[in-house]
């Protein structure tokens, strides 16, 4: 199936197989691997190894732990459509340990994670959902017996990849913020080497879906940026794709909520939208199928900035943002203009004076033109003449 583009592979069995798994027709399922592979930005042709790999390829075991958190990440990832969840830990993953969506407790949960980390040993996803506390010696949050900092270690030894999902294990996020007393801390902090963010409060579930989709097409996790975000999702500023960004451009803002600006949709950064300094693709990914403008700023809300540290859970939601890339023009009109009051009688006089001496001025430049032109063709006829006569 390998170096195929994706329309021949639609008479495929294995591609027939695969999409009836994920009850979807040949042509939905090979749409959906194209939708996937555009998302990470891959080169023309990757499309058509997403197929090949999530149709043909074993499934990665995936150990997802939770630590401190709400648990929004697993509820997002509840919420998605394509695949669904029962779709996604079936045919895509194989999620062998996830305390929050497992039937079983107690000692038969613990027994099924070491179980997946001795049969997939060095093969198998790590997935950590919250945040880890640290101060003394993270008593603070225990599952099994362990302590968070125990657990984390002990999974993350023999795994093939470490994703960090939600901005509480990407760096922290909202149990890190101060005082924080339980020295709340990232994952990468704890295990002191680099791993894949996929920030948010809560993450998109699709970003999470690409990244393992393309752990399993190319065996490696997608290229990242400084703070381990995959780029295909968190390399644009969210103003950048905001679709209030055309406001912006013009000087048209909102000043509180339920005013006319808000209400026609203006731009939000006078209300403390922190899109111009928050990377992430939430405009262009939205959240929830649930149709468009679902995301914050779509339905009114600023950009808290939850995908980027130091700005999310630190800047207070009223504060203006740090623009990052570019200013409102200073020749933009401002928010409320000050209206004219009319011309005086007097400044009327002046300005017809004014009007009238310049009407004057014209009139006798275009005499003055008038004249040099005349001259001009005299010359020329003398100039003429002369060259006849010889």
């Amino acid at each position: 199936m390998a170096n195929q583009n994706l329309i021949s592979l639609e008479q495929d069995d294995r591609i027939e197989a695969a999409a009836a798994r994920l009850s979807m027709d040949r042509r939905e399922f090979l749409q959906f691997c194209a939708a996937l592979a555009t998302t990470l930005g891959l080169p023309q042709g990757a499309d058509a190894a997403v197929a090949e790999a999530v149709a043909t390829k074993k499934r990665p075991s995936v150990i997802w732990l939770h630590f401190q958190e709400c648990t929004g990440c697993t509820e997002s990832i509840l919420r998605a459509e394509h695949p669904t969840l029962e779709k996604l830990i079936l045919d895509v993953i194989s999620l062998d340990y996830h305390e929050t969506l497992f039937a079983a407790a107690g000692h038969q949960v613990e027994a099924a994670r070491k179980t997946a980390m001795a049969e997939n040993k060095g093969k198998y996803i790590l997935v950590v959902e919250g945040a880890i506390p640290t101060r003394d010696n993270g008593i603070y949050c225990k599952i099994g017996g362990k302590t968070a900092i125990e657990l984390l270690t002990e999974c993350a030894a023999d795994a093939a990849a470490v994703i960090a999902i939600g901005s509480c294990a990407s760096w922290g996020g909202m149990p890190s913020t101060d005082p924080n007393p339980t020295g709340a801390k990232g994952v990468d902090k704890v295990l002191g080497k680099p791993v894949v963010t996929i920030p948010g409060c809560p993450p998109n579930p699709y970003n999470f879906l690409s990244t393992v989709v393309h752990f399993l097409t190319f065996g490696a996790l997608p290229a990242v940026d400084h703070l381990g975000r995959p780029k295909f999702a968190y390399s644009r500023l969210v103003h950048e794709n905001c679709e209030r960004r055309a406001h912006f451009d013009a000087g048209r803002f909102a000043m509180e909520f339920g005013d006319d600006g808000h209400r026609k949709g203006h731009c939000l950064y006078k209300l403390g939208c922190k899109g111009p300094e928050t990377y992430a693709n939430c405009p262009t990914i939205q959240f929830g199928d649930a149709g468009a403008g679902t995301w914050p700023v779509g339905c009114g809300h600023p950009c808290i900035g939850c995908t980027e540290q130091g700005v999310g859970f630190e800047k207070p939601i009223h504060a203006v943002a740090k623009l990052k890339n570019i200013e409102p023009s200073a020749f933009l009109p401002r928010i409320v203009e000050e209206k004219g009051v009319g011309a005086t009688l007097g400044s009327a006089a002046v300005l017809a004076a004014v009007a009238g001496a310049a009407a004057g001025a014209g009139a006798m430049v275009a005499k003055n033109l008038g004249l040099s032109h005349k001259a001009e063709q005299m010359e020329e006829a003398k100039k003429s003449g002369e060259k006849t006569e010889v």
